[in-house]
């Protein structure tokens, strides 16, 4: 079709519905008059049939000849057998009409789903288009019959006696008004049962692709109450659209069968003016056989399919309002970045205090960056956000459209299952063995899945350790397609030589981008940047720049030096001294002196510090010289 090889979708995205498939048609006007001229031979035998009968009583049976009779009966016979040669001919045409239509709104919906995908996009390809197909190729069958058997028989019953259309016109031309008044109605309704299945789609898929999350979780009532809502709003909308249906019947009722009816009432009134018994039961042959089969065709055709037809038309040609998935204006993050944050504030609240504030952050595709502060001050909130769990009050945070992420937190995810399916649990297609056993060896967990017998063994997630959990989510995300990991924390309970093996694994992975939400100092060491949040300015830089810019870091950092781990002294600085061990009931260890100006062999605490005071803010007399 040169419709394809130009790859011109036939129904504009912007463009009124109306106007769109007028061009349609515009451009099969050979299709449509092969349509038109077979449909012609296919009504040959409406106009016959009554006309025949006509005849055939007048003329031949009740004239006296039979033979004469027997000559118009088969003369309807001969009409009958060239309309079915005309109606296999007009399929063929309509054929050539309705695949472009298909193949045309299947490229329109396939470019959608990728430039703006969501959940009802396979709702659309799958389930709409196709009623798209056959309500169209439904609605040419029956609107066309119906035009050519209408002209047919009003055509037979003028031939047979023109007085004969006072009793057929009036009631055919009010019952398709009050048809015609009910289709705007019966579309919005059925428009309205079209979004509650395309959100029986959405639901039900992620129910689906979440059954084992939805049971580790519990969540199966609240899950099941939500479906419930979905199901009973298509209910309601399949009530109302059957309501409507109601004035669809009467309309077929007043066009159809009243004419029959005022016919067989007015028959000695029409015999008496001349009218014969030939051309009453030709008459009825054209309402009954004829007119009253085309209505109920049409009725059927465009109240259910042909009102269906256009609201899926229009929902499968518009085009997305920008912005309706994302209020945001979109940007596309540079070329070479993984992720990149601008002006991000989030809060848990609109009334409380944000958590995260204005912040800037660029990753490049590669990067490696640690991300350290105080307990509770939005490290792992901003891991949430990086990963698309949470979404920021305000601010813009960009990705690559096809790049995905993976995001492991503290508490490990591992479910009752064999270790193959644990460890695939994020990759969408097979993996070899050799992969598996790779990805294990790179964030060491090879002597675990030894341990526990390969990975065919079954899994019991109650056996495990935290850490063991940890090395199991490890090597998953580590298999996962994905070129950003966010560690939230994923190694805490690790011994340090382990950590630093998986972030090592993580950070050399090519084209990855590793995120470590620190809980040890070493890792801020390894990465190529850090992070340091502190509740009202976020830093960033590498560890020796940080050590002299931010207060708060050299806190962080404490015993490991200026230097970081291992670092030789400077020259002529006094080694820091160890200390005590730890006992007081209250949480603080004494501390050996440390030859540091001022120091009186004080306590400070041993958990995690929360905040950090410069010389001065404590309003002591003189730098250090107070208590």
């Amino acid at each position: 079709m040169p419709e394809a090889i130009a790859g011109r979708p036939e129904i504009a995205a912007g463009a009124p519905l109306r106007r769109s498939g007028a061009r349609f048609l515009k451009r099969r006007r050979a299709v449509l008059g092969r349509l038109a001229g077979w449909s012609l031979v296919e009504s040959a035998q409406t106009f016959l049939l009554g006309y025949a009968l006509a005849r055939a009583l007048d003329d031949g049976f009740l004239g006296g000849s039979l033979a004469v009779g027997v000559a118009w009966l088969a003369a309807a016979a001969v009409a009958v057998c060239a309309g079915a040669y005309g109606t296999a001919r007009v399929y063929g045409a309509v054929a050539d009409l309705v695949e472009p239509l298909r193949d045309s709104l299947v490229r329109k919906v396939v470019d959608r789903g990728l430039h703006a995908p969501d959940g009802a996009a396979v709702s659309r390809l799958t389930h709409q288009v196709e009623i798209a197909r056959d309500t169209f190729a439904g609605l040419v069958l029956v609107s066309r019959s119906f035009v050519f058997v209408t002209v047919g028989a009003l055509a037979g019953l003028c031939s047979l006696a023109p007085v004969l259309l006072l009793l057929v016109l009036p009631p055919l031309v009010l019952g398709l008004a009050l048809f015609g008044a009910a289709l705007r109605p019966m579309a919005r309704r059925q428009e309205t049962f079209l979004v509650t299945d395309e959100a029986i789609a959405e639901e039900t898929g992620a129910a689906v692709g979440g059954l084992r999350d939805i049971t580790a979780a519990g969540a199966e009532r609240s899950v099941a109450a939500a479906a419930d809502e979905r199901f009973d709003a298509e209910r309601r909308a399949s009530g109302a659209l059957a309501r409507w249906s109601v004035c669809r019947v009467l309309a077929l009722g007043i066009s159809g069968r009243l004419p029959i009816v005022l016919l067989l009432v007015a028959a000695p009134w029409l015999l008496d003016r001349g009218v014969t018994a030939g051309a009453l039961v030709g008459a009825l042959a054209y309402l009954s056989q004829s007119l009253l089969p085309a209505l109920q065709s049409l009725m059927h055709g465009l109240g259910t399919a042909g009102t269906r037809l256009g609201v899926v038309l229009r929902r499968l040609t518009a085009v997305p309002a920008a912005g309706a998935a994302d209020a945001r204006p979109h940007r596309v993050p540079r070329s070479g970045v993984a992720v990149e944050l601008s002006g991000v504030t989030f809060a848990y609240g609109p009334h409380a205090d944000p958590v995260v504030r204005n912040l800037d952050l660029t990753l490049p595709v590669g990067g490696h960056l640690a991300v350290v502060g105080p307990s509770g001050i939005g490290k792992s909130t901003l891991a949430a956000l990086v990963a698309g769990m949470l979404e920021p009050g305000s601010g813009e945070i960009c990705r690559p459209g096809t790049e995905g992420r993976v995001l492991v937190p503290q508490e490990a995810y591992v479910f009752s299952g064999t270790v193959r399916e644990n460890l695939l649990y994020l990759c969408p297609g097979e993996v070899a063995d050799a992969d598996v056993a790779a990805a294990a060896e790179a964030v060491g967990a090879s002597a675990l899945l030894a341990r526990l017998g390969g990975p065919d063994a079954p899994l019991a997630p109650a056996e495990l350790s935290a850490g063991e959990r940890q090395l199991i989510a490890l090597a998953r995300a580590y298999l996962a397609p994905a070129p950003l990991v966010v560690l939230d924390e994923a190694t805490c309970h690790l011994d340090p030589a382990a950590e630093a093996r998986a972030e090592r694994a993580f950070a050399a992975r090519p084209g990855g981008s590793l995120i470590v939400v620190a809980h040890r100092i070493s890792s801020a060491l390894r990465a190529d940047r850090v992070l340091v949040m502190d509740g009202a300015h976020a830093r960033t830089g590498r560890h020796r720049d940080l050590l002299r810019r931010s207060a708060l870091y050299r806190e962080l950092a404490g015993g490991w030096g200026r230097g970081g781990a291992g670092a030789t002294p400077s020259p002529g600085a006094a080694p820091l001294q160890p200390a005590l061990p730890a006992g007081d009931a209250d949480g603080v260890d004494a501390v050996a002196g440390s030859g540091l100006a001022g120091d009186g062999g004080h306590v400070v605490a041993h958990r995690a510090g929360r905040q950090m005071q410069d010389a001065g803010d404590l309003g002591d007399r003189g730098a250090l010289g107070g208590q």
